[in-house]
């Protein structure tokens, strides 16, 4: 697997789409109710990760299989230092895809000069987010139901060290 990290392309939205489908029917199912679920799949769908990505840098995981066409497999957005929508195809789970998402856009976070970053995380990415180093701040209830709140601190870039001249 040769997964990289690009830009949403607008192309990329009924792919994108299915895996937040995906992952909230197979793997949110088990913390959410049902009516909970649809209503979070009728939010995100192709037209709405369109609309996100006008006022929101959206990324795509993609998988780079010899022969074929690239292939979308996981998204995270951010708005500044926050994050939002960090989605992975359910089928590799587990593989790292995730990690290098919000690792990209952390990444992008400190060269942009910010401290930490923040997300609002359901009960079943709470231990992801954990895993990666966020602590939690509070607890929130949102339209979607119960929701922790984290943060992580971002180490930022070193600046370039002056050049001594030495001759």
């Amino acid at each position: 697997m040769a997964i990289t990290v690009r830009p949403f392309r607008s192309a990329d939205a009924p792919r994108v789409a299915e895996i937040v489908h995906r992952c909230l029917r197979e793997v949110n199912s088990r913390d959410y109710p049902a009516d909970i679920i649809d209503m979070m799949c009728g939010h995100f769908t192709a037209e709405r990760f369109i609309e996100l990505s006008r006022c929101r840098l959206v990324y795509v995981a993609v998988d780079h299989v010899v022969g074929e066409d690239e292939r979308v497999v996981g998204t995270v957005s951010r708005d500044g230092n926050r994050v939002y929508s960090m989605f992975v195809d359910p089928v590799l789970a587990g593989r790292g895809i995730g990690r290098r998402l919000m690792q990209h856009i952390e990444t992008l976070a400190a060269d942009d000069g910010y401290d930490h970053m923040e997300t609002g995380a359901s009960l079943t990415a709470h231990g992801f987010y954990l895993k990666l180093g966020y602590t939690d701040v509070r607890e929130t209830e949102t339209e979607f139901g119960f929701n922790h709140i984290l943060r992580k601190p971002l180490s930022r870039p070193d600046p370039p060290r002056a050049r001594r001249d030495t001759g």
